[in-house]
């Protein structure tokens, strides 16, 4: 599938009826962030995106004629979520639909706001504050719900590897799934699944689970975070499940070598891969090692104290 759009531009997922995905650019970074526009009968936002380009989001609402019935983010990570105050606050008849534990974090994101500047570090600088969103215009989801959107219906399935308010939302239809980041990162211009590990919760055999969740349901596309549509692919799902074992190991045995945890960010983020850097620009592939390195760390901390190993 072509995914080559400019930032604030929109387009159509390819085969798929109503469905379109735009390029937030987020982190000012072209093909990183997006989000989905689904046009049905009840419309809905699928992310929101950082929230600081907000404007493309309405602009494109608007061109499309679209006033949303649900706003869904699939996490509270505020790449997902950061925008959700603000589409509320647009528009007020829309309904808010979030895993049941990031709702705290929507109605009051003062820890969330506190969390991702802590793992981010110095990219907050292309965040904004999210608005909070009063508690009554929020569903809880938990997964096993069908959200009906009148003329086709999204399946919810909780996905908690990545994050244990992630859920992933099937639309049976079009045989889309909108995978947050349980599939990880995709890449267009390498076809390549890169993964995601940050802080504070990211576990090795629970993403990997949620990658098996998804190969289960055996979609026709598969509708990316970050970033874009694609294919579905099962091999390319296998093939990211042992990327993320082959990820940690690396972070482990480098933890070993070097002894000094500050020492294996610095490593990782100095030996960023080059094609990422092509692509992302040399700031953000760097800031995304740093990120997904202290991820693992914090996954290494965790299983040791439970006197587990990888």
């Amino acid at each position: 599938m072509d995914t080559d759009i400019d930032p604030g531009e929109y387009a159509p997922v390819p085969g798929c009826a109503d469905l379109y995905y735009l390029d937030t650019d987020m982190y000012d970074t072209v093909n990183y962030g997006s989000v989905y526009l689904l046009d049905a009968e009840r419309s809905a936002v699928i992310d929101t995106g950082i929230g600081n380009n907000r404007e493309y989001l309405f602009d494109a609402l608007d061109d499309l004629g679209m006033t949303p019935a649900f706003i869904l983010p699939t996490h509270v990570h505020l790449d997902h979520a950061g925008g959700a105050g603000f589409l509320a606050e647009r528009y007020p008849d829309a309904t808010v639909m979030v895993h049941e534990t990031g709702v705290e974090h929507l109605v009051d994101p003062e820890r969330l706001v506190a969390g991702t500047k802590a793992a981010v570090g110095d990219q907050w600088r292309f965040y904004v504050d999210p608005e909070p969103i009063p508690d009554d215009r929020i569903e809880a989801l938990s997964g096993g719900e069908t959200i009906d959107l009148g003329d086709r219906d999204l399946d919810v399935h909780h996905a908690p590897g990545h994050a244990p308010h992630q859920v992933v939302f099937h639309d049976r239809g079009d045989d889309v799934v909108f995978t947050a980041d349980a599939a990880g990162i995709y890449i267009p211009q390498l076809h390549e699944i890169a993964p995601t590990s940050p802080p504070s919760r990211f576990d090795l055999h629970g993403c990997q689970d949620d990658a098996d969740m998804i190969r289960d349901l055996d979609p026709r596309v598969l509708c990316f975070g970050h970033f874009g549509p694609r294919e579905f692919d099962d091999a390319a799902l296998a093939g990211y499940k042992r990327t993320l074992t082959e990820w940690v190991e690396a972070v482990r045995r480098k933890r070993e070598e070097l002894g000094d945890d500050d020492a294996v960010i610095d490593h990782f983020a100095e030996h960023a891969p080059e094609t990422h850097i092509e692509i992302w620009g040399e700031q953000k592939a760097r800031a995304e090692e740093r990120l997904n390195t202290r991820g693992v760390l914090g996954y290494l901390d965790y299983m040791a104290a439970q006197g587990e190993t990888i």
